[in-house]
Order: C-alpha cells, then sequence, then structure tokens
C-alpha cells in the first residue's frame, strides 16, 4: 500500500458515468511486469464505497428495465462499433498492465467481442412463448425479466474478455452491473467503462468497483446484489459460491483447471507439438484454458518430446510490445511462486528439459521473467502436476495406452478444458463422450466456445450450474415468469372452490 499523496495518477473507481474517488483511503500499486517500474495507483474500496456503487446500480435499474429493448439494442451496437474501432487502445493498456504480448491482448478483445455481438442479438432470447386457449377462454405465456444490479468479479489474466463473458448480456437484457476487476491489472475496466458512456449507456448502468478481498466480500453480502459471476482460482471460487447462495444470491462462479492434451500414436506430431506449444506457453501460461498436462502414449512420447523441446527454442521472451513471442509473469511474487514449482518437480524426480529460470529476456531485465519450462516423465502424485500452476510450465506424463490416458484425466479433481490429437475419427468420438470435461477439443487445442455455446467446466471447476455466456448466460441473467389470463364474460363469473381443471 502506498499514500495518494505519492503517486504521479491514481485510478478511480467509475461510479454513475463518471470518475469517483470514494473514500480514497487507500490505494494499491499497478507495475508494468515487463520493466517492474510503477504505472499507476488504483483507488481499494472500502464498505462504503461498495455500497455507493451498489446503490448507484440499485437506483439506475428500474429506469434501465424499462428501457425498450430497441433501445438497449441500439446502446450495444454503439459499444461494440466504439470497441472494434478501438481495440488496439485497450490492446495496449493490457500489455502494459499484464504483461501478454499485443497480438495476444488484440486477441483476448476479440472474443470478448465475440460476446458482445452476441449480445446485440439478445431479443431472440428474451422471447417468451404463448399458447392460446390452453383451456377454454384460458391463455398462457411466458416471459422472462431481468434480475436487478449483479456483480462481476473478474480475474488479472483477461481484464477485458472475462468481463465481456457477462456484462454484455446482463445490460441487454436489463440488468445493471458492478465490476469489480483484479487489482492488478484495473484499467482495461474503467476504459470500458467510458466506452459505455460514450456509447449512451444511462449513469450508473455499468459502475467498476476496485478493491481487493473485502471488497468482493461485501458484494457477496450486499443484500441489493442479486447475482455474482465469478472467475478464478478454485478456492476462491467455492468461497464465493458459499458466501453468496448464503446470502441468497444466483452464483456461476468458474474455478481453476489442470487441462490435460493427449496425443496418440497416429496423431501428426508436428501438429500436436506446435499445439502444446501455442496452449502451454501462450500468456506465459496465464490461462485457465493452458495445457499443462500433456500426456503421451509410450510409443510417441520420445519423438513428441524432442519436437516440443525443439520448438520451445525458437520462441522469443520478453517485452510484449517488442514483437516477442512470451511475456512476463504478472506480478514478481507471481514469477517466484512458479520458479518454486520448477524446484520442486527436479526435486521430486521429473525431467526438467527446458528450463525457463535460464532465459535472457529480450527488453528490460528488470521484469518478472521466466521462460518456457518443460518436464518429462511427471507422474501424478507429483506437485507439478497436481497444483494448478498457472504459469509456463508444461509436464509431460507417459501412458501405454488409450484407456490408460483417460483414466488419469477423469481421475484428476479438474473437470474444465481438454484436448486430444488423434486421425481416428471413433476414437475420437468416444473420447468426447467418454471424458468427465466441460469442454473438449478434437485437435484443438484451447476449445474456448464461441459465443453462442457456453464457457464452463465441470468438477471443481465450476461451482453453480450455469456456465458463462451462450444461451445459459443469458438465462443466468434472467428469470421466467409464466402468466395465465382469463378474460370471462360477466355471466360466466361465480365461486368455485374446486381445484381448477383443463377443460
Amino acid at each position: 500500500m502506498t499514500s495518494e499523496s505519492s503517486a504521479p495518477h491514481t485510478l478511480p473507481h467509475w461510479v454513475g458515468n463518471e470518475p469517483w474517488r470514494g473514500s480514497a483511503a487507500r490505494t494499491g500499486e499497478v507495475v508494468d511486469p515487463a520493466t517492474g517500474r510503477r504505472r499507476l495507483h488504483v483507488h481499494l474500496a472500502e464498505p462504503a464505497d461498495v455500497d455507493a456503487a451498489v446503490e448507484a446500480a440499485r437506483a439506475a435499474f428500474p429506469g434501465w428495465r424499462e428501457t425498450s429493448l430497441t433501445r438497449r439494442t441500439q446502446v450495444l451496437f454503439r459499444f461494440r462499433e466504439l470497441l472494434a474501432e478501438r481495440k488496439g487502445e485497450l490492446a495496449e493498456i493490457i500489455t502494459a498492465e499484464h504483461g501478454k504480448v499485443l497480438d495476444d491482448a488484440l486477441g483476448e478483445i476479440s472474443r470478448g467481442l465475440e460476446v458482445v455481438e452476441f449480445a446485440c442479438g439478445l431479443g431472440h432470447l428474451l422471447k417468451g412463448e404463448m399458447t392460446d386457449n390452453a383451456s377454454t377462454g384460458v391463455d398462457v405465456h411466458s416471459l422472462r425479466q431481468p434480475l436487478g444490479p449483479v456483480a462481476v468479479v473478474s480475474p488479472f489474466n483477461f481484464p477485458a474478455m472475462v468481463p465481456m463473458w457477462f456484462f454484455p448480456l446482463a445490460i441487454a437484457a436489463g440488468n445493471t452491473v458492478v465490476l469489480k476487476p483484479s487489482e492488478k491489472d484495473p484499467s482495461a475496466a474503467n476504459w470500458l467503462a467510458e466506452l459505455w458512456a460514450e456509447a449512451g449507456l444511462p449513469p450508473g448502468v455499468f459502475n467498476v468497483l476496485h478493491g481487493e478481498g473485502d471488497a468482493v466480500d461485501g458484494l457477496l453480502r450486499h443484500s441489493a446484489v442479486k447475482a455474482v459471476s465469478f472467475v478464478g482460482s478454485t478456492p476462491i471460487a467455492r468461497h464465493v459460491y458459499e458466501t453468496a447462495t448464503a446470502h441468497g444470491k444466483r452464483v456461476q462462479a468458474l474455478g481453476g483447471a489442470k487441462n490435460h492434451m493427449l496425443v496418440l500414436p497416429d496423431a501428426d506430431l508436428d501438429q500436436a507439438a506446435d499445439a502444446a506449444v501455442n496452449a502451454g506457453f501462450g500468456s506465459a501460461g496465464e490461462r485457465c484454458m493452458a495445457v499443462s498436462a500433456l500426456v503421451a502414449i509410450d510409443s510417441v512420447a520420445d519423438e513428441l518430446v524432442d519436437r516440443v523441446r525443439e520448438k520451445v527454442g525458437g520462441l522469443r521472451v520478453g517485452d510484449g510490445r517488442r514483437g516477442t513471442d512470451m511475456g512476463p509473469l504478472v506480478t514478481g511474487e507471481h514469477r517466484d511462486r512458479v520458479a518454486d514449482y520448477v524446484r520442486a518437480g527436479v526435486a521430486e524426480g521429473a525431467e526438467l528439459v527446458v528450463d525457463g529460470r535460464e532465459v535472457t529476456p529480450e527488453g528490460s531485465g528488470e521484469g518478472f521473467w521466466l521462460g518456457p519450462t518443460l518436464f518429462d516423465h511427471v507422474t501424478p502424485e507429483m506437485s507439478v502436476y497436481t497444483d494448478e500452476i498457472f504459469g509456463p510450465v508444461l509436464s509431460v506424463l507417459r501412458v501405454s495406452s488409450y484407456e490408460e490416458a483417460l483414466e488419469l484425466i477423469n481421475a484428476n479433481p479438474y473437470g474444465n478444458g481438454v484436448a486430444l490429437f488423434t486421425n481416428d475419427g471413433r476414437t475420437a468420438r468416444h473420447f468426447q463422450r467418454e471424458v468427465e470435461v466441460g469442454m473438449v477439443g478434437i485437435n484443438v487445442p484451447i476449445p474456448v466456445p464461441v459465443a453462442y455455446y457456453s464457457f464452463g467446466g465441470w468438477k471443481a471447476s465450476l461451482f453453480g450450474d450455469t456456465h458463462a455466456y451462450g444461451t445459459e448466460g443469458v438465462h443466468f441473467f434472467t428469470r421466467g415468469k409464466a402468466v395465465t389470463t382469463r378474460w370471462p364474460e360477466p355471466e360466466q363469473q361465480q365461486v368455485g372452490l374446486g381445484f381448477p381443471q383443463n377443460t
């Protein structure tokens, strides 16, 4: 923590379509991970700030709920156009605070744009149904209505895409939003809030509250917040789910992952090696969908490891603004934590094929650097396999058969994403039906669904029943109502104490 007076720039909250200082009692430091230098400070919310942000959302809800679907859609379209025109600005902010390379940041924004575009057509999914004359003179119809103020708590690794998994649908459906981004890279949230204001969104419909765990807990417990969307680690996802549901809220809490990629002997090994490197080391492995466990059948394991090693050797690590392939980790503390896992893997007997601790980055050497790291002969009890490392560490596990591989994957407590590389359609069909994972890729290493499907895992990777975006996301941010109507003639009115019968 540091005092505001010593900060060259301090990022405020965003409430009521304008920057808002709140209590201004505490600030946190935001660092450029490629240089290790302070970029700015950010206000950290006190309880009164949580109340103020939620109150702004609560006050705006009645007016936004009653705004016509046509008008809401016009605002969504304008937001989409502005974001597409100016996404380069947002990508530079993401790279400066998260560290991922510019191309990766642009890719993140493009995937978020898919959900915005899906939300622009939400009218089709908000339609109810109608049955004429379900009983004599009785009509029945259904409708979907917004919930009220909702909270979105997003992680550091995708400061634009993950919030856009949620808030476009929430807003299009008529809800109001309080977004609590990560305090590690908070500026993207304010940039998006300014864009919403420029697009014509009324004050209070989209608010940004900066803070730490106590700010999150304040949102989870606040009586006016009707639903919570969260992405982060499994322990925190479990806490969010248990706390928010105990306070009567809807929750979709997406947790951690240990994503496997299974390579069968008939696969194209060059293609598989490319995919393993891209999925294992893109964004420095700081992705919930990153491949961290490469499962190879014994007969092709040696050749596959050789090809992965060769491709890793060609990667350029350095400042993401210099055209490199991989940037730094988000903080020095996180870099040290990942390096501790590398040491643990060596101590536990894994073969260290590529040691990322020896990397020489392009650009400043003061950043939070750890290069691509490759382990071979990893076994299921080693910590590099059991734990979600969230860094550029790829572990190779060798198995004797497809059946052994499937058993290994299904025994893992996580069930977020999985990939299979093969040219055997029959095996692929069996795999996609039998694997206990929420998102499956066949010769696709990072199987993130397009926006009109839904994103989410199984087991310890999801708390709650609803996945993000797609039809499930629309249902999460709305609730159904059934209306039964009769307009009887005056002479038909009479007292009847029996249970209604359909006639």
